[in-house]
């Protein structure tokens, strides 16, 4: 999914299936630009 804003594109991750990878998850919460430590 992804939304064009100004100058940039914003793109979210949204898996379509009932468990994640451990890279997929760091990647969205990298992305999301929120500390990692609320996902801890």
């Amino acid at each position: 999914m992804q939304k064009a804003i100004e100058d940039s594109t914003l793109t979210a991750i949204v898996p379509n299936h009932s468990s994640v990878k451990l890279g997929t998850l760091m990647s969205i919460i990298r992305q999301s630009q929120l500390p990692r430590s609320l996902c801890e």
